[in-house]
């Protein structure tokens, strides 16, 4: 299995607790997280409230992928057993990175990859 972070947004038509939008070029990736728990990343989140938008970039859930859904646009994970997090923690705590791909070989972040929503 793979360890997975996916990026996504909260609000109202989106519902991240239960799939999981994403490019298909990402299929693979997400295919082999299949069964197995992953964490969300917010690039905007302020609070616990779900709706608001803007803030700081935090991981902020686990969720385990059941199943993908094809759609001639773009697939769907079936996501379940969603968990916020107590407390959302931000992508890197002063020199370390949560994600090693996130951090260059200067110590800067790798916008490129930063920018990947798997």
């Amino acid at each position: 299995m793979s360890k997975e972070v996916l990026r996504t947004k909260l609000d109202p038509t989106y519902l991240p607790e239960q799939r999981y939008h994403f490019p298909r070029t990402y299929l693979r990736q997400v295919d082999a997280a299949r069964g197995d728990w992953i964490v969300y990343y917010e690039r905007r989140r302020p609070s616990g409230d779900l709706m608001k938008t803007g803030g700081r970039p935090a991981y902020f859930a686990t969720v385990r992928i059941v199943d993908i859904i094809p759609d001639p646009s773009e697939p769907d994970a079936l996501i379940e057993d969603f968990r916020l997090s107590g407390m959302p923690f931000l992508f890197k705590d002063t020199d370390h990175y949560y994600e090693g791909g996130l951090r260059k070989e200067d110590g800067s972040t790798n916008k490129g990859a930063f920018g990947r929503a798997v």
